[in-house]
């Protein structure tokens, strides 16, 4: 793990507040594992600065608890807590999508539908190849890839970084957290996630409406669905 150079110490602090983020959220830090600030920042390969200003906002979030000037304990995080992180983050994905219908370009909402077009061609395949036995997992990647670029499309439809970076800094998955979930969830139940899938096409016509209100609906429901059922079965830790 290695916070990448940067100019202003905010950002570098940014950058390792994500990353101890993701590696307690992965499991990389483990519940009741202790830690110090000097470990952390050779860790990240940071000063001991942004790493003191990260744990600073990680202890506010209830993901550690301090032992002394110097060490930290990462917390077991209650499921009430990750219950009002969830809350905080389908909230903020609303008012993306409410930010988008007002902000969203016509070449933007082009690149939605162009990427809904790619990601149906990819369901059809795996569709068919499932139905015959067949390996779809090369499939299924190329379909989660078109996923996450149509949320991040969405993201840059609201043209409102603030919020964007205030999204990506209360998600209660990371992206690769919320990838591995995913595959071991269609592992088991090939159809996983395709109910929400369908709500896309009329996101983007929301959006192309300026519909602002249902464009924040749809995506809150989604974005409800998609939370509860990754979180139905227990976040496995990882060595």
């Amino acid at each position: 793990m290695k916070v990448n150079a940067t100019t202003g110490a905010e950002t570098r602090a940014d950058h390792a507040y994500q990353a101890l983020r993701e590696a307690i959220g992965s499991g990389a830090l483990r519940p009741g594992q202790k830690v110090t600030e000097r470990g952390l920042a050779e860790r990240l390969a940071v000063s001991p600065t942004p790493v003191r200003e990260a744990l600073r906002r990680l202890e506010q979030d209830g993901l550690i608890e301090r032992t002394g000037p110097r060490t930290v304990v990462v917390a077991e995080i209650a499921e009430r807590a990750i219950d009002d992180l969830a809350e905080v983050e389908i909230g903020l994905r609303g008012l993306v999508a409410r930010f988008a219908a007002r902000n969203a370009t016509p070449e933007q909402l082009d690149a939605l539908d162009a990427i809904l077009d790619a990601a149906d061609d990819l369901l059809i395949v795996i569709v068919t190849r499932h139905g015959k036995g067949e390996d779809v997992e090369r499939h299924l990647s190329a379909l989660l890839d078109r996923m996450q670029e149509f949320n991040d499309t969405v993201n840059a439809c609201a043209h409102n970084p603030v919020l964007i970076r205030l999204l990506e800094q209360t998600q209660v998955f990371s992206r690769s957290e919320r990838r591995a979930l995913r595959l071991e969830r269609i592992a088991e139940d090939h159809r996983f996630g395709l109910d929400r899938y369908a709500t896309h096409r009329a996101l983007v016509r929301a959006l192309r409406e300026r519909d602002s209100a249902t464009a924040e609906r749809l995506v809150i429901e989604d974005a409800q669905g998609g939370l509860a059922a990754l979180r139905t079965r227990p976040r496995k830790e990882q060595a």
